[in-house]
């Protein structure tokens, strides 16, 4: 594909990387992110042949844009959940919270990643990016620190997060591209822990 665009005179690719690349949800046992939030400078350990053909991916994309110059623009897309899977899957996960584990607590609605998209459609001039793509809140009812206390007990923290604060850093995608996800499970089931004092 990126042959075939770049030498058709392509000037805009984005492609679909993956969470994966970050090698905790296919990893064999348990894997824990090196920090939180886990931002697009994490490194890349891939344990799976799925995640390595997504990080062979992005190198490959990186060398189509210094080869070219055309804006190339990955995204490292989180778990997609199309509306109607809220409350099919997610009752579950607000009982459960490890049922999350493998994808950082983090989801991305099919809606906001179409958001996404047209994002990296609309801006230009950003070269090879790489960004990661979630909604603004976890799949999960319990909060941030909570989940950190829980489960990421010895990790480091790189900045202070919100309440509900997903933990798959969408930081660079809301600076340089404008991404402002608007959806949430919270729209559709009641949240067991609103209220809470």
């Amino acid at each position: 594909m990126l042959e075939a665009a770049t030498r058709l005179g392509v000037r805009k690719i984005v492609f679909a990387s993956s969470e994966t690349t970050y090698g905790i949800c296919f990893a064999q046992g348990e894997r824990r992110p090196l920090y939180v939030p886990v931002d697009e400078d994490h490194p890349t350990v891939p344990e799976d042949a799925y995640a390595m053909s997504k990080v062979a991916g992005e190198v490959t994309a990186r060398s189509f844009h210094a080869r070219t110059g055309a804006d190339v623009y990955g995204l490292r897309i989180n778990n997609v959940i199309e509306p109607h899977e809220y409350a099919e899957m997610f009752p579950a996960f607000l009982v459960n919270p490890s049922l999350r584990r493998r994808n950082l607590f983090a989801y991305i609605d099919a809606r906001d990643l179409g958001q996404m998209v047209q994002c990296c459609l609309e801006t230009d001039g950003l070269g090879y990016e790489v960004f990661n793509v979630a909604n603004a809140d976890m799949s999960v009812a319990a909060t941030t620190q909570e989940i950190q206390d829980r489960f990421y007990d010895k990790v480091e923290v790189r900045r202070a997060m919100g309440g509900n604060e997903t933990l798959y850093a969408i930081d660079k995608a809301r600076d340089l591209l404008g991404y402002a996800p608007r959806h949430s499970w919270r729209d559709v089931l009641p949240d067991p822990e609103a209220g809470r004092g």
